[in-house]
């Protein structure tokens, strides 16, 4: 097991530090490196430890007792038999014993009290994956907010190589007269904001990704590229979330523990072994140290607990139909989440196509704005806000294409994809 969780490791740490970046290479790390996973193992140690401590009561068990002791008065015949020399007995007496009890028969109470802690593991552990899987959440959101960041980087560093080709055509018109001096400046200065731009969104991503490392348990170079997931969603598909799974391991548990409590009423056979020496032994007429032994069965059975059993039993299947109102909430909430997420999607989706149509627009005015901005009809300024124009629209595209992955990879969550 240890060798498979290390390859596991192994293979997420590659793919992170690999040239791209996958959203669930970020899941899978997080499984294992966040702090809270290792409570996994923990609680399997625990939990095999107190199976262990239960199963000994199958085991015989072994005591030792002495005692010493000094009475007031001791038992004596009022009379005298004939022929016999009977000794009082003494005022100090003395005992020590060794005793072995074995259970023969508790109606399955130790096995079911087993199974009960191993249901209970599972819940623990299961409930572990639930704060886990709650993560995706988080990692969401900063993944896909480092993917807008890189994709608005790339937008602006092809805004600029465009200023860059254009400002050497506009030096050119200056120098031989077709545009107005002072035409260059403007688009330098257009230049530099852009530049202060893509330096102030290299500095958010790396705060966003320095995040997204600690979260994950595992360094992500700056130079890493965050690809786009595919993401297709199933309306069809029930709800699937860890959340369900615990409900039902908490059903499974309230179960065992009526079935515990049941058994709690059985009776008990157990088998016993005594062997002493002591003064006086068990002939108490004997006045003197004597070995013995006593060897038997116990039966301890409550016969009548006044309903006691009865009740803790009718209170645990009620506990059961708490648990089921929680589960139903549960899948109520996480439907009206899945149905927002929906309409979001779909909101989106006409954000995109309406973008698309814009940004053909803006082609085709910045087109004219190019070859009017070479003829010296109009100014350098005109022509950049013609650009920005178009820019800020296929900022828009890029952005709401990145809100919609978003969005699908919300839904996964919530559906427990």
């Amino acid at each position: 097991m240890k060798k498979i969780n290390l390859i596991i490791i192994l293979l997420v740490h590659v793919n992170i530090t690999a040239q791209d970046l996958l959203l669930e290479d970020c899941y899978k790390s997080a499984n294992i490196n966040y702090p809270l996973a290792k409570q996994h193992d923990l609680l399997a140690k625990q939990s095999a430890l107190a199976i262990e401590a239960i199963k000994t009561e199958k085991l015989p068990s072994i005591d030792f007792a002495g005692q010493a002791t000094y009475q007031s008065d001791v038992i004596e015949f009022p009379f005298s038999l004939p022929n016999t020399n009977v000794d009082p007995l003494n005022k100090d007496q003395y005992k020590a014993t060794i005793t072995m009890n074995q259970l023969i028969y508790a109606g399955g109470l130790i096995d079911t009290n087993t199974e009960l802690k191993s249901i209970n593991l599972k819940t623990k552990q299961k409930q572990i994956d639930v704060n886990l899987y709650q993560l995706k959440q988080q990692i969401n959101q900063l993944y896909f907010s480092i993917l807008l960041l890189q994709a608005k980087e790339t937008l602006l560093i092809a805004k600029l190589n465009q200023l860059e080709i254009k400002i050497k055509e506009v030096k050119a018109g200056i120098k031989y007269g077709t545009l107005l001096p002072a035409s260059d400046q403007i688009l330098e200065a257009e230049i530099l904001k852009i530049k202060q731009l893509i330096t102030e969104n290299s500095l958010n991503r790396a705060s966003l990704t320095s995040t997204l490392s600690s979260l994950i348990g595992t360094e992500i170079a700056n130079s890493v590229n965050f690809k786009n997931p595919e993401i297709e969603i199933d309306l069809t598909s029930e709800i699937t979330r860890p959340e369900l799974e615990v409900f039902e391991l908490q059903k499974e548990q309230i179960t065992k523990t009526e079935q515990l409590t049941k058994r709690q009423k059985s009776p008990k056979i157990i088998g016993f072994a005594q062997g002493g020496y002591g003064n006086p032994g068990l002939n108490m007429l004997d006045n003197s140290f004597q070995p013995y032994y006593i060897i038997g069965l116990k039966l301890n059975w409550n016969v009548f607990d006044w309903n006691a059993n009865k009740k803790q039993r009718q209170s645990l299947k009620i506990n059961k139909d708490i648990i089921d109102t929680e589960a139903e909430v549960f899948t109520l909430n996480t439907t009206i989440e899945l149905n927002k997420q929906l309409s979001e999607i779909k909101k989106i989706t006409q954000f995109i196509d309406d973008d698309k149509t814009i940004i053909k627009l803006r082609k085709k005015v910045l087109k004219a704005a190019d070859s009017q901005l070479k003829n010296g009809v109009i100014t350098s300024s005109t022509y950049i806000t013609e650009l920005t124009n178009l820019y800020e629209a296929e900022n828009n595209l890029s952005t709401h294409q990145i809100q919609l992955l978003l969005a699908k990879a919300n839904y996964l969550v919530i559906k427990g994809k």
